[in-house]
């Protein structure tokens, strides 16, 4: 079968009017634009950093809506304006402040730690602060929704009109499967989102038709939203903006404020937020200015305390090592062998370019580009001193609600990175807690791991560093005894200890692999999720006119629940898939990518099956799919963490996909059958909204409890599946 076996009709829905190759071309425009979206909100709009999966379920909302009225007039136009709204909001200087603000806004909920923001103090500025945040987050939300109406009503209109359901979806998964690494490809790339949005003009093009009504108007929509990608995302007197796999780095020079006390020539921002100062406190240039930098500090940093508690470090790993501050202590206390690990290749390429002691230059030094986690899992060195840089992560995965550095904190990654550490080796963690039940989880895990209590203590902030709390353990016995040798690093610490005391209760819950939640005080969802159910629900009441027009209410039968049920368990698996993964493979785009192209492989290989074999009893389907799914809980994945990348990537990602398989098959079956196939998607579409609500469970019940509701999931899709006639068994 060719992609071309669809005869061409005449059409009334914009683009190609083949419906197979509209299906393939819609999808991919589906899939890049949510991509986009996800990274390119989430990035300027800091509060979608921290609450991304917020714009996946608005995407999957109006997908959802415009399925379910594919039978309404399909304006690209709606698209575009709103489109154009967003991007002009983000580009007039007085708007795009006001959104950046939404996460000061919202940070007068203190159960959600926002970095470097401060509490309003007074009550009523505390609910008008918030109720501004909201109200700016709704307006965001209704956007991204309104974006994607007219792509689901042309997917649900193709889909109902195509004469073979199977290869129609087949065709629309292959082209999500092509949007998806057409995304990855440009952030590889290291590609601004002014490049994004000229690829997503051109797939736009292709349904913009010719022979439109107000065709020029939309055009010059297209025109403004490549145009306004520039500006929405300037960042003024920036000396370099670069856009890596991970986040958007911003170097700037460090005169700017917020960083009066930072001496550094250069500052990297990470998302908008302050990340790095690139110091240079080489021994020439701090006796230079013994004003800026007392006598009485040199050589005891925050970046050579470190090597200071072991008699004779000879080797040195730096996880989060930055742009190099940390390798340039090691080097400063002659070390003579030092790794420095760290996940974003834009910033160790800014640290080789710009940083002032270039010690990434050093042969000395070791960089490699990796995520701690997976370093860990395949690191067989000792080393005498370990430090965890100030890994503090500004954005949470595309699909999970775990930041990028969660996973590093967790008891099993600090018992992994204790069985590095050599013979009287030191092991010092640095962490900016912003709460003191931050730095009580950080003891407590130390205390689990190590079975004795950390020596810990925090460093302000001044020219020799960020600061932050410091935890050393490890042979903690030797580096007492190197600190009865070096008087003045004793005094120092003293020093420290009384001016900024640490009152630790030893209670706080630890972070763990299943429950890696360092910024959460306690199992429970932040108050800021069940705000956010509400503007989603407020979102739904505009649309309930639509809703009904379209018959929504009154045909929502079973059929509708069995693939709400679908949705749901889907959207659920493939979270628990991608944090499953990231303890193995690491918290690595690289990750997300295999896990996703997996998902969309198995549900190919499922669409061939279910046309091979059409009288396949999907009994004994149903029976394997809840099977694996309640086996999968008791697999412990990181016993293929030794494996060589390729080889743990395709047992992993075969293995948590592979529930995919058999649902797949459930869900094409039914698709094929189901008269409605638009209101079918879209009732998938809204279970996989609801799934990604459900996620914050996590927060309460850990991650991989998700099997557990997954399996109920498929238990009542079963239940609501239509009856299978005699002609059809």
């Amino acid at each position: 079968m060719t992609i071309a076996t669809s005869s061409p009709e005449p059409s009334d829905y914009p683009g190609p009017a083949n419906r197979t190759w509209a299906i393939f071309w819609v999808s991919i425009l589906g899939l890049f634009l949510e991509m986009l979206l996800i990274r390119w909100v989430g990035t300027e709009i800091r509060i979608f950093a921290y609450l991304q999966n917020t714009v996946l379920v608005v995407c999957f909302l109006g997908l959802g809506l415009g399925c379910f009225t594919c039978r309404q007039p399909i304006v690209m136009r709606r698209m575009l304006l709103h489109l154009f709204v967003l991007l002009l909001l983000l580009a007039i200087p007085f708007s795009r402040k006001g959104l950046k603000n939404i996460s000061l806004y919202l940070s007068v909920l203190e159960d959600l730690i926002i970095w470097q923001h401060g509490i309003v103090e007074s009550f009523w500025g505390a609910i008008g602060a918030m109720f501004v945040g909201l109200l700016y987050t709704f307006l965001l939300m209704w956007l991204i929704m309104e974006i994607f109406i007219p792509i689901g009503r042309l997917l649900g209109r193709l889909l109902d009109d195509h004469p073979n359901p199977i290869w129609a979806y087949s065709v629309n998964v292959t082209g999500s499967l092509l949007g998806t690494w057409l995304f990855v490809l440009l952030s590889v790339l290291f590609q601004p989102p002014v490049t994004w949005f000229i690829i997503l003009g051109l797939l736009t093009l292709i349904f913009i038709s010719r022979t439109e009504k107000g065709r020029l108007i939309n055009l010059a929509l297209l025109a403004g939203i490549i145009l306004l990608s520039w500006p929405a995302s300037w960042e003024p007197g920036a000396i370099k903006v670069v856009w890596s796999p991970y986040q958007k780095l911003t170097l700037q020079e460090s005169a700017r404020q917020p960083f009066p006390r930072m001496s550094g020539k250069y500052v990297i921002e990470v998302n908008n937020a302050g990340y790095q100062v690139m110091l240079d406190l080489s021994p020439a240039n701090l006796q230079s200015n013994p004003k800026r930098y007392p006598p009485e500090m040199h050589g005891l940093s925050q970046y050579d305390i470190p090597l200071l508690l072991h008699p004779s470090p000879q080797s040195y790993l730096i996880v989060g090592a930055g742009s190099g501050n940390d390798a340039a202590g090691g080097l400063h206390q002659g070390v003579p062998q030092i790794t420095a690990v760290e996940i974003d290749p834009a910033i160790i390429s800014l640290g080789q370019q710009y940083h002032p002691e270039k010690p990434y230059d050093s042969p000395a030094v070791q960089v490699v580009k990796d995520d701690a986690r997976s370093f860990f899992a395949t690191c067989q060195q000792k080393y005498d001193v370990i430090t965890f840089g100030l890994l503090d992560s500004h954005t949470t995965t595309a699909m999970t609600n775990a930041r990028l550095d969660h996973y590093v904190y967790t008891r099993e990654s600090l018992t992994r990175a204790k069985s590095l550490l050599a013979e009287g080796g030191v092991l010092v963690l640095s962490f900016e807690a912003q709460k003191p039940f931050i730095s009580d989880r950080m003891a407590t895990v130390l205390r689990e791991v190590f079975g004795y209590e950390p020596l810990y203590f925090r460093i302000p902030s001044t020219h020799f560093g960020w600061g932050g709390v410091i935890f050393v353990t490890g042979d903690l016995k030797a580096a007492k005894e190197q600190l009865a040798r070096n008087p003045r690093l004793s005094a120092l610490i003293d020093k420290w200890r009384q001016e900024l005391p640490l009152e630790l209760s030893n209670t706080t819950r630890v972070a763990t692999d299943d429950w890696p939640y360092i910024y959460l005080q306690n199992p429970s969802i932040p108050l800021l999720y069940y705000f956010l159910a509400g503007l989603m629900f407020l979102l739904l009441l505009p649309s309930f006119k639509e809703w009904r027009a379209a018959g929504l209410f009154s045909r929502w039968d079973v059929s509708h629940w069995h693939f709400f049920f679908l949705g749901a368990a889907f959207l659920l698996l493939e979270v628990q898939n991608i944090s499953k993964a990231a303890v193995v493979l690491g918290n690595t785009w690289e990750v997300n990518a295999v896990i996703v192209s997996s998902v969309l492989v198995m549900i190919l290989l499922a669409n061939l099956l279910a046309a091979k074999f059409p009288r396949l009893p999907l009994g004994p389907v149903y029976a394997l799919l809840i099977g694996i799914c309640l086996a999968l809980y008791f697999v412990d994945l990181s016993r293929f963490a030794f494996l060589d990348y390729g080889a743990k990537a395709l047992i992993v990602g075969g293995l948590t996909t592979l529930p995919m398989l058999f649902s797949g098959i459930v869900f094409i079956r039914s698709f094929a059958r189901v008269p409605g196939k638009a209101q079918a998607l879209g009732a998938n579409l809204i279970g996989a909204l609801v799934g990604a609500l459900l996620q914050s469970v996590t927060f309460v019940i850990g991650i991989k409890a998700l099997l557990l509701i997954v399996a109920g999931f498929y238990l009542l899709s079963m239940l609501t599946r239509p009856k299978i006639t005699a002609q059809e068994a």
